[in-house]
């Protein structure tokens, strides 16, 4: 079944002007009518690493879930954020970024690859302790921009060491734009058999001019989880030097027509496109 993870946060995070918390609540509140399997809508990190999203807290106070069926996902980098996130019973799911690059893995949490492990499972014991779920982002999982090892064999000996705290989905993150339809192919014909009773997902950043083939090799070879953000806003203030957008929601719509379900609104996700152009800088 097809799950589409609206990311909001992703899109916010690295902007240079702070976004009016009332204007976030108004925008993920509009988001949760659309129909989206989760929303990725804030994150509990340091407010000097990510200042946009030091008021994660007052937004998730005023979140009105109606009858809406969609999880809320938030994003945490340590065992404070996930002890903070872990009070808030509308949050369903925990994500940590886990990056295979020691390199990023220091940018991104401050932490080593084996600090990071040790993370992984003190977040994982407060997932199961607050009835969370925990969703483990493998950052640089199609490529390395600094020099550090990189291969898909690492991508999947990473997440077999990760499976030992009881994971059950993993969305592999092309944090910088580096994938290519090959590797996506490789990664997930491969990932995918060797770990069955996983949920694999796809966070492709990409450029307006080559999502398609990206998407299509990651759904061709099993992938049924995607990430994006309306408008293709976003991409992470910590990875280098220039943002490479998310993948555009719109664009995914198109290529998933056929397999979106009654649940998913075209009404309410028009006027989430609307709402977006009004919040977002030109």
């Amino acid at each position: 079944m097809l799950k589409l993870i609206e990311c909001p946060r992703d899109a916010m995070q690295g902007l240079n002007i702070l976004i009016p918390t009332q204007d976030k609540v108004d925008y993920i509140n509009q988001l949760l009518r659309v129909g989206f399997d989760t929303l990725d809508f804030g994150s509990f990190v340091s407010p000097k690493a990510i200042p946009q999203m030091a008021d994660t807290a007052e937004v998730i106070e005023q979140i009105d879930k109606g009858d809406s069926k969609t999880k809320l996902l938030a994003i945490v980098a340590n065992l404070k954020g996930a002890i903070h996130a872990s009070n808030y019973d509308i949050i369903d799911y925990l994500g940590y970024p886990f990056s295979i690059s020691e390199t990023f893995q220091q940018r991104n949490t401050n932490a080593s690859i084996e600090e990071s492990m040790e993370r992984v499972r003190e977040i994982q014991n407060m997932c199961k302790e607050s009835n969370k779920q925990l969703v483990i982002y493998i950052s640089m999982g199609f490529g390395n921009p600094y020099n550090d090892p990189y291969s898909p064999d690492i991508v999947l000996q990473w997440v077999e060491k990760l499976m030992k705290y009881d994971i059950s989905i993993f969305s592999l993150s092309d944090t910088v734009g580096l994938a290519d339809p090959k590797t996506i192919e490789y990664l997930y014909k491969k990932i995918i058999p060797t770990f069955p009773e996983v949920e694999f997902g796809a966070h492709l950043h990409s450029a307006p001019h080559n999502w398609y083939d990206r998407v299509k090799a990651a759904m061709e070879n099993g992938c049924m989880r995607f990430d994006s953000a309306i408008g293709g806003y976003g991409g992470c203030p910590m990875a280098a030097d220039d943002l490479v957008g998310n993948m555009s929601t719109e664009n995914l719509i198109s290529f998933f027509q056929d397999k979106l379900t009654s649940d998913f609104n075209m009404d309410e996700f028009e006027k989430s496109i609307r709402k977006a152009k009004e919040i977002f800088p030109k």
